[in-house]
C-alpha cells in the first residue's frame, strides 16, 4: 500500500476503526485510544493521538470523523474531537482540548493550541495561530492570522481566568496577517482587512482596517471593483444576511 493510500484499507471492525494498541501504518503513527471514521486518507508521515504533557499514552481519546484528509507532517494530540471531513494541510499542529465540527479545513503549518472551539464549514488558512478561540460556523480565516489570548504573558497566575481568546461570530471573514487581541469579539458577517490589529470588538457587518482597526464602512456598502458581480458576498452563505 503506497504512503498516501486510503485509510479504509486499514484494519477495522465497524464503521469506525478503534485502535486499542499503538500502531504504525505506512508511516502513520496511531496511538491507543484513537477512533477514526471510515474513508480517512492519512498521508505519511503523521502522528495521531500523541499524549500531551502530563498524560499517558491512551489516557485521553482522540476522535476523528468520517472522510478526513490528514496530510503529511501533521500532529494531532489526544484529547480532541473532530467532526466529518476534516482536512489538514502539511505540518499542521493541533493540541489537546480542541472541539472541531464538520467540514473544517486547517491549513499548512497552522497551530491550534489548547481550548479552541471551531464550528462547521470553517477555513483556517496556512500559518495561523489559535489558542482558546471560539469560531462559529462559515468563517474564513486568512493566512497567518494570529489570535492572542493572554494580555499579560509569562506566567500570570490568573491566566485561564482572564479574558481568554477572541470570539468570531458566524459568517465573519478575517484577512491575511491580522492580529486579534484577547477577548475581542468579531461580529457576525464582519470583514477584517488584511494586516489589521484588532483591539476592540467589531460590530456585526462592519468592515474594519488598520492598526488599531477602525470601522471604515459596512459589508453592505462594498462594491465589486471589476464589476463582475452586483456586490461582493451576494452569494451563499452570505446572501440575505
Amino acid at each position: 500500500m503506497p504512503p498516501c493510500a486510503k485509510a479504509s484499507a486499514r484494519p477495522s471492525s465497524s464503521d469506525r476503526a478503534s485502535l486499542p494498541e499503538p500502531a504504525v501504518y505506512d508511516g502513520v503513527q496511531v496511538a491507543p485510544g484513537v477512533v477514526i471514521g471510515p474513508g480517512a486518507d492519512l498521508q505519511a508521515p503523521c502522528i495521531l493521538g500523541k499524549a500531551p504533557r502530563g498524560a499517558a499514552d491512551g489516557e485521553l481519546p482522540l476522535v476523528i470523523g468520517a472522510n478526513a484528509v490528514v496530510r503529511p507532517f501533521t500532529t494531532i494530540y489526544a484529547g480532541s474531537t473532530f467532526g466529518d471531513r476534516l482536512q489538514t494541510g502539511q505540518g499542521a499542529s493541533i493540541r489537546e482540548d480542541n472541539v472541531v465540527a464538520d467540514d473544517v479545513s486547517i491549513g499548512a503549518n497552522a497551530v491550534l493550541e489548547f481550548g479552541n472551539r471551531i464550528g462547521s464549514r470553517v477555513r483556517i488558512h496556512s500559518g495561523c495561530f489559535l489558542e482558546m478561540v471560539t469560531i462559529e460556523d462559515d468563517v474564513f480565516v486568512g493566512p497567518h492570522v494570529v489570535f492572542t489570548d493572554d494580555p499579560h504573558p509569562m506566567n500570570c497566575p490568573r491566566y485561564k481566568d482572564c479574558k481568554g481568546g477572541p470570539v468570531v461570530r458566524r459568517l465573519a471573514r478575517i484577512g491575511a496577517n491580522v492580529t486579534i487581541l484577547p477577548g475581542v469579539v468579531v461580529g457576525e458577517n464582519a470583514l477584517v482587512g488584511a494586516g489589521s490589529v484588532v483591539v476592540d470588538d467589531v460590530p456585526p457587518g462592519a468592515v474594519v482596517v488598520g492598526n488599531p482597526a477602525r470601522v471604515v464602512k459596512y459589508v453592505g456598502d462594498l462594491t465589486c471593483g471589476p464589476g463582475l458581480v452586483a456586490r461582493p458576498f451576494d452569494w451563499p452563505p452570505y446572501a440575505g444576511v
